[in-house]
């Protein structure tokens, strides 16, 4: 079960305690909601207090990266007392950026006169693209805040090491790390992550899965990472050694679906590969002691304790110490989704790229701004009564109310609004 984390009277990080214990503390007026998510009390008339060790754990990844903090108690070992994930927006990003770089090549193919300007530009030592750096910052703000607000005294990171060229030849000599009990690990879990856990024959979920080649070997199929596939055992025995074109050959969508999906770039690959190091010295930096973890002792740990596949669960598992952790495996935890602080670009531009217009320079309207979270007591109306969720404002009294629940916004005017935790560019679920 999620734990709520809890603050002193001068906002110092206690243990984190059970729900059933912060709502009796905030019905006896003990305590005060400090912020709603992740949820935390605030302590009224006490200062200090034992605590145990709590190690906060990651697993990064290109897209979502996991978190969790696990507590040291004397009784229990080491338990999960709190999970999130956070959802990257590295793609949109790269998204951003490549529709402004279309539009600045437009305008100067249309405005020869202006001299170019594509080796007037340095960059310093270390430099991450905007995409890349967008997940290292996402990851130690939500680091650093857990840090306030619970007491964190090491971390635990997973230092993937995803070798592309181990990835294309497995059996490239030399791969120390492939050798022993661990060995296959890094390719497999690869191929998981790939081909979405799942039979690409029959779709298959939960079910034990082989690793088949998309060209038999019999046929002179090579043990490259882009002729591999996950198949369940009775898919993989009715195509034994056939070429997946005539394996396939009932099911044409099917087939052209899972040549889209071999040919994929390892792009997510370059990324962590990317990211890893600048986010370990990151960690670093904050003072407390950093474990390193590899994905495939990870995976170990968490197959040994029986744990499903997570991003959270990954984290609670990552490195020598999470060899055993306990954990609720219907934990729900707190999915965190980067949502960004608004956009920097003043012009309105037209499909070449030129002004036509410009937005307003004010990000907020009647003391609110967009992503605040809020509850709305509507009196009359097609929304009549009270809803909790994020605001889109417009600068006229109409916003727009994401209310939990809903298929798609509505108006609300701000004088029905009441802020619960202002937008600090976070979605939270």
């Amino acid at each position: 079960m999620q734990r709520v984390l809890v603050l002193d009277c001068k906002k110092q990080p206690l243990m984190p305690c059970h729900p059933a214990r912060a709502r009796k503390l905030l019905r006896e007026g003990k305590a005060a909601v400090f912020r709603r998510f992740p949820f935390t009390i605030l302590l009224k008339d006490r200062e200090g207090g034992a605590v145990q060790n709590v190690r906060l754990r990651l697993a990064p990844g290109s897209k979502v990266t996991g978190m969790a903090l696990v507590a040291d108690f004397a009784h229990r070992g080491s338990t999960v007392v709190w999970a999130g994930e956070i959802a990257h927006r590295g793609a949109s990003i790269r998204k951003a950026l490549e529709q402004r770089r279309g539009h600045r090549r437009f305008r100067r193919a249309k405005l020869r006169y202006r001299p170019a300007r594509f080796l007037n530009r340095t960059k310093p030592e270390g430099w991450l693209a905007p995409s890349l750096q967008h997940r290292v910052d996402t990851t130690m703000t939500q680091v650093t805040r857990l840090m306030r607000w619970a007491p964190v005294v090491s971390l635990s990171t997973m230092l993937h090491r995803f070798d592309t060229q181990l990835l294309q030849n497995p059996e490239i000599c030399g791969a120390e790390y492939q050798q022993g009990e661990l060995q296959g690990y890094e390719v497999r879990e690869y191929l998981l992550e790939k081909w979405g856990r799942t039979c690409v024959y029959c779709d298959a979920e939960h079910v034990p899965l082989t690793i088949d080649h998309i060209r038999p070997k019999s046929a002179g199929g090579s043990g490259r990472v882009s002729n591999l596939t996950l198949a369940c055992y009775p898919c993989n025995q009715r195509k034994s050694d056939q070429d997946v074109r005539a394996f396939l050959a009932h099911d044409p969508k099917r087939l052209i679906r899972v040549e889209a999906i071999r040919k994929a770039p390892l792009k997510d690959a370059a990324a962590v590969n990317s990211t890893r190091w600048a986010l370990y010295r990151k960690l670093e930096e904050t003072g407390l002691e950093v474990e390193v973890a590899v994905g495939a002792r990870t995976k170990w740990n968490r197959s040994r304790q029986g744990y499903p596949k997570a991003h959270w669960t990954d984290a609670a598992c990552a490195g020598e110490s999470g060899a055993a952790v306990r954990l609720q495996p219907e934990h729900r935890p707190l999915e965190i989704v980067a949502m960004g602080h608004g956009e920097r670009q003043r012009a309105r531009l037209n499909r070449y790229g030129f002004p036509v217009g410009h937005k307003a320079g004010a990000k907020s309207f009647l003391g609110f701004q967009t992503g605040d979270l809020v509850r709305a007591a509507i009196p009359k109306g097609k929304h009549a009564g009270v809803h909790t969720g994020r605001i889109a404002i417009r600068f006229r009294p109409s916003f727009a109310l994401k209310a939990e629940g809903a298929d798609k916004p509505f108006d609300a005017h701000p004088k029905y609004l009441t802020i619960l935790q202002r937008s600090d560019g976070y979605a939270y679920h």
